[in-house]
């Protein structure tokens, strides 16, 4: 066993020499806050009628309230600084990443969660979200936790498909569909939870259980081209072994980042993003216009240069200790906020503050425009 760890480590290390060697070739970009301002939408683009969500905690606005999870988050402090300081079960002191880009898309300010919300017209016509913390394209990560699945969440968007109909007429709900813009945001939690914590999934070695997330990713996007969706958006992994709560599981006693959990991510990234490129506008998905977003770069610039986005800690959460803390275990009675959230990149020791994903959003669309 010793040795096949070995071996998968050398050979994730090569890929990663290759990965950053392309990428200094073809695909630099300025990380910094400071980078040229958003891309204008192309002059044939126009504002997508709905913004509709798919994913894990980096994204679920409340879906998991309405499950029988422990995965969840609707108590304080979390929401501290959203409107009303409402703990709405999304995993952050505020907005998550869904609504900063349906506000900068001039949708809406907020997506709502499918699931436990009383959801008006208006929203179902400009888009809902379907995210639950704790899931992956894996769908062994989503029932280890009881949460959704991604196939799950499917079926709640073929509900949602009816309901459009009902209000919006058969045509006018298709043309919604087709035209809207999809977010899809979840992985993390496979490499994270399923691999490297469990015992589950160890008759893989970890290649094998990339190229098998992969797999599972890319079924993922043609059931959804299939539901009628054109303009997909999918994003990477971030560099798993710099969360926090990473670095106490096996960062040793200084808690620096996991290199192997870092690499197993660069390697993800690449072949999915291999995977998206390659079905982008393919005969097997005629007309889509898919799009595969890195999460890993601008995350990691944060993390090791703070200073330049005025954070003063990236290595643990706001949220108590800030080393373990996440869901039931950031709670008012034995975990209180750190004074000023906007000076720490996480929030708690998994998912980013308010701030935190403002800027990593705002690298974003600097470097892909509104998507």
């Amino acid at each position: 066993m010793a040795s096949k760890r070995a071996a998968v480590s050398r050979s994730l290390l090569v890929a990663i020499a290759m990965a950053v060697l392309v990428r200094r070739l073809c695909c630099a970009v300025d990380a910094s806050p400071t980078a040229a301002a958003a891309a204008p939408p192309a002059g044939n683009q126009t504002r997508p009628p709905a913004l509709i969500v798919f994913g894990d905690s980096i994204v679920d606005p409340g879906n998991n309230n309405a499950l029988t999870t422990l995965i969840r988050c609707n108590f304080p402090p979390y929401g501290q600084d959203f409107p009303g300081h409402n703990a709405t079960g999304r995993f952050s002191n505020g907005r998550v990443p869904s609504d900063i880009l349906a506000s900068r898309l001039g949708i809406k300010e907020y997506v709502p969660a499918y699931l436990g919300t009383e959801l008006s017209d208006l929203d179902l016509l400009t888009g809902v979200n379907f995210a639950s913390g704790g899931c992956g394209f894996d769908p062994l990560t989503a029932q280890l936790v009881s949460v959704l699945t991604m196939d799950n969440q499917l079926d709640l968007f073929k509900e949602y498909k009816s309901k459009l109909a009902r209000i919006a007429g058969a045509a006018r709900a298709g043309e919604i569909v087709r035209t809207s813009q999809y977010m899809v945001v979840t992985g993390t939690d496979d490499l994270a939870n399923t691999y490297f914590t469990t015992p589950f999934r160890r008759e893989y070695d970890l290649e094998s259980y990339i190229a098998f997330v992969v797999r599972c990713a890319s079924e993922f996007v043609k059931k959804l081209y299939g539901h009628g969706a054109r303009r997909i958006n999918v994003t990477g992994a971030p560099p798993v072994g710099c969360v926090p709560s990473q670095r106490t599981n096996a960062g040793g006693l200084a808690r620096e980042c996991v290199a192997l959990y870092n690499q197993a991510a660069v390697v993800y990234n690449a072949a999915l993003e291999e995977e998206i490129k390659r079905l982008n506008g393919s005969a097997e998905l005629p007309g889509s216009v898919l799009k595969y977003i890195d999460l890993y770069t601008p995350l990691l610039d944060m993390i090791t240069r703070p200073a330049a986005y005025g954070f003063e800690v990236t290595n643990r959460g706001c949220c108590g200790t800030g080393v373990f803390e996440v869901t039931l275990t950031c709670n008012r009675y034995t975990a209180d906020a750190c004074r000023d959230p906007t000076k720490f990149l996480f929030w708690d020791s998994y998912h980013l503050t308010e701030r935190g994903y403002d800027l990593l959003m705002e690298q974003i669309i600097n470097r892909y425009g509104l998507f």
